[in-house]
């Protein structure tokens, strides 16, 4: 039994060439959301063994990768740019403040807000985070300006998909 099709289903009216075209490319090697998931999965695995030897987490790096570049940030700002819940956020902050990289404070005139900031050893492990970058530049096999196209590609890509 065929279900009904809502009017505000983004699902579009195809014709009879088109869908068979468009079935024929259902298979998992045609995909482009499994390419980048599978990317994005070998990309943690070979950040691991790099993070490892600054005992931080693939999410842990990439805060420390935003506090770095910006500076303190509110857990919402920081959980917006990662697009991470808070539930998520909150205890690897947590870890990173037990490890001594950053702290939290809560803001003064709002208690709600609360920033987080480096301490002098997070600022330090920047340092050595410049030889994951290298090595992580290295295992691509992509040129600085093929990487960077990519990536740029990469973000219109998530634009297109979130407008």
């Amino acid at each position: 039994m065929k279900r009904p099709i809502p009017a505000n289903d983004p699902l579009p009216a195809l014709t009879a060439p088109e869908r068979e075209a468009f079935s024929a490319a259902l298979t998992l090697d045609r995909q482009l959301c499994f390419a980048v998931h599978a990317a994005a999965h070998a990309f943690q695995r070979a950040y691991k063994p790099l993070l490892e030897r600054l005992n931080l987490t693939y999410p842990q790096y990439l805060v420390m990768l935003l506090l770095w570049e910006q500076g303190p940030m509110g857990v919402k700002a920081l959980g917006e740019a990662l697009t991470l819940d808070s539930g998520t956020l909150s205890p690897l902050i947590k870890r990173l403040e037990q490890a001594g990289h950053v702290e939290r404070r809560r803001d003064a005139a709002d208690e709600r807000q609360v920033t987080v900031s480096l301490t002098p050893s997070g600022a330090a492990l920047r340092d050595e985070a410049v030889g994951v970058f290298a090595a992580i530049a290295g295992k691509t096999g992509c040129s600085a300006e093929d990487a960077d196209g990519l990536r740029d590609r990469l973000h219109s890509l998530r634009q297109a998909l979130e407008g």
